[in-house]
């Protein structure tokens, strides 16, 4: 009898943790529609930027990256560059620069 019992004791300690992992079937409201929610994340950009271009300021080659070359520089009412130089713009600024060592030799402003 004794053994009986510690059996059946073993046994209802066995069976309780299926009895609560049992699926329920509840019914919220929402008659069969599934809810999905959806995260999203945010990734923060650094943007540097120079406002101010002075001569004699060397471009570095990511601020050369930026820059978009004038080859139509009278449509922009600018002055024919020497041999060795080239008008980019950047942002809203020409800016005369040397080809060769990315230092700033004249400025102009489209506003």
């Amino acid at each position: 009898m004794k053994r009986f019992i510690i059996t059946l004791l073993a046994t209802s300690f066995l069976a309780a943790p299926g009895a609560f992992a049992a699926p329920q079937d509840r019914n919220d409201g929402f008659r069969g529609r599934k809810v999905e929610r959806h995260s999203t994340t945010t990734i923060k950009k650094t943007v540097v930027r120079k406002n101010r271009w002075t001569r004699g300021h060397r471009l570095s080659p990511a601020e050369r990256r930026r820059t978009a070359e004038v080859r139509d520089y009278r449509r922009y009412r600018l002055n024919a560059p020497p041999r060795g130089q080239r008008w980019v713009k950047v942002d809203n600024d020409f800016l005369l620069i040397s080809v060769a060592t990315g230092v700033i030799v004249g400025l102009a402003s489209s506003r």
